[in-house]
């Protein structure tokens, strides 16, 4: 089971960016879906973005479609979130997950779906 690291969590102003990175550990990283959730305070989890085993799919929750952007590096095995436009609704604690998948173009949405999750880092986005 991967264990998952999340960084570059942090306190932006509204419009502005961020780029989150999650550090895997073991060694079978490209065999994994990958994704993004979110809690902010007094909410549940909630999906943001979602990438396949090969790369070449992926999947954004409405509220984020346009602005955040998922990627991985296989080589480096960390998946990334690029964060732009920022608003205090983005305002949460941002989590890495991973999910051991046999088909390489599956995007998984659901928080069911993943078995190995980080620790989680704080964005805070001021208006």
């Amino acid at each position: 089971q991967e264990q998952l690291v999340e960084s570059g969590g942090g306190l932006v102003q509204a419009g502005g960016s961020l780029r989150l990175s999650c550090a895997a550990s073991g060694r079978t990283f490209s065999s994994y879906a990958l994704a993004w959730f979110r809690q902010a305070p007094g909410k549940e989890r909630e999906f943001v973005a979602a990438m396949s085993r090969d790369n070449m799919h992926t999947y954004y929750s409405d509220s984020v479609k346009g602005r955040f952007t998922i990627s991985r590096d296989n080589a480096k095995n960390t998946v990334y979130l690029q964060m732009n436009s920022l608003t205090p609704e983005d305002t949460a604690v941002y989590y890495c997950a991973a999910a051991s998948v046999s088909n390489r173009e599956y995007v998984a949405s659901r928080d069911v779906e993943y078995d190995a999750w980080g620790q989680g880092t704080q964005v805070t986005v001021s208006s």
